[in-house]
């Protein structure tokens, strides 16, 4: 169904057409070509990551640290239930049991406050999300983890350009993982990476990313010949995929700022509604900047919620609600999960709306949007 108003449209920054032609023309359209690199080059320089690996996807770059994990049948891992379902299906393909632990109610991150409750001997790693690109306490989660010798593996899909105690989301964990789907700031229609934060892993991580081989090595000169010394698989993106991603990043901060405006427009606009109770926006703890990934906000209630979307659908205008909450889902009862298991996360995703943020949505776009909402929590 088309949308006068949409949720998304991915924003095109004016190079991307030039630099795929570019790509096309010098016959570089495989992988680790020369746009390839220069993604990865940005990332880790503006980011200070140790090693970024460019992926087809962010889900492909948390398969890739699953391994990396060494996971083995049995294992467990520490993740919140209120995620994209990629980020419990890396683990289980590779044998772990997903645990799920509540969210915080302000930032709807992984609450640290009861991580270390849910470790047991067969814990291997932590999993937090940067929801909406506002920071976990990573303080606190690097702490428990190297009290109990377990893994971080951030997920960090929706926070690139995101910061936590000034340093970059993706690069504060032993591994992290950055997604350039068509929904996200910077796009290659798929894309992803993955950050090697701990050098231990870096070896490793370029033999599982090449089918377990050692043709890095061979790139570089250090060995005569490749071949097969580790599990592994293609984890590499399309050189035109990263050739489309590298005009986006060269706009990093214009992206940024353009939606930073969209957003204190939503919530200069709703605070009138939010000082009545009638609705909350999203909340960004001070020592976070967050990259203004979406703007939601949460109803008095699930029939609210379900209320206004309806009524701004029929106004032309797409206002989505967001994950059922993993635990929830018919693979999550597999698990023992059920109704009441994580009450915090239940409540916030039966009454979290997002709406349109997109590089291109105007000010009278932002009205339509606010007009409709307030005219549907006062009539």
């Amino acid at each position: 169904m088309a949308h006068r108003i949409p949720f998304n449209k991915p924003y095109v920054s004016g190079k991307e057409n030039e630099y795929v032609t570019r790509a096309i023309t010098a016959g570089e359209i495989a992988a680790d070509g020369r746009f390839t690199k220069a993604c990865a080059r940005i990332l880790e320089e503006r980011f200070s990551i140790p090693k970024v690996l460019m992926m087809p996807s962010c889900t492909a770059g948390l398969e890739m640290a699953a391994l990396l994990c060494d996971i083995q049948p049995g294992d467990e891992v520490i993740l919140p239930s209120y995620t994209f379902v990629s980020t419990a299906n890396a683990f289980l393909r590779a044998g772990a049991r997903p645990v799920f632990v509540d969210i915080r109610p302000d930032t709807l991150n992984l609450d640290e406050t009861l991580v270390e409750a849910a470790i047991t001997p067969r814990t291997k790693a932590i999993v937090p999300v940067h929801y909406a690109g506002v920071g976990c306490e990573m303080d606190v989660l690097g702490e428990i983890a190297r009290k109990h010798g377990l893994l971080v593996v951030e997920d960090a899909a929706q926070g690139v350009h995101a910061y936590y105690r000034d340093r970059a989301l993706g690069s504060i964990g032993d591994l992290g993982a950055y997604s350039f789907h068509d929904t996200k700031n910077y796009v290659a229609g798929e894309g992803g990476t993955l950050s090697i934060n701990n050098r231990a892993l870096l070896e490793r991580a370029e033999i599982i990313r090449d089918k377990g081989t050692n043709r890095q090595k061979f790139f570089r000169g250090e060995i005569d010949k490749y071949t097969w010394v580790d599990i592994g698989s293609s984890f590499l993106p399309s050189e035109i995929s990263c050739a489309f991603l590298l005009a986006q990043l060269e706009q990093l901060e214009p992206i940024l700022q353009r939606r930073r405006a969209i957003a204190e427009g939503y919530a200069e606009r709703l605070a009138p509604l939010e000082r009545a109770g009638l609705l909350r926006g999203p909340r960004v703890p001070e020592h976070c900047r967050q990259n203004y990934h979406m703007f939601y906000i949460l109803l008095a209630s699930e029939a609210v919620r379900e209320g206004l979307a309806t009524r701004l659908r029929q106004d032309g205008i797409q206002a989505v609600s967001h994950y059922v909450p993993l635990h929830l889902s018919p693979m999550g009862r597999k698990w023992g999960y059920e109704d009441g298991s994580l009450p915090i996360t239940e409540d916030l995703a039966a009454r979290l709306l997002r709406l349109p943020l997109y590089f291109a949505l105007s000010a009278s776009d932002q009205d339509e949007v606010c007009d409709g909402i307030q005219s549907y929590l006062q009539a």
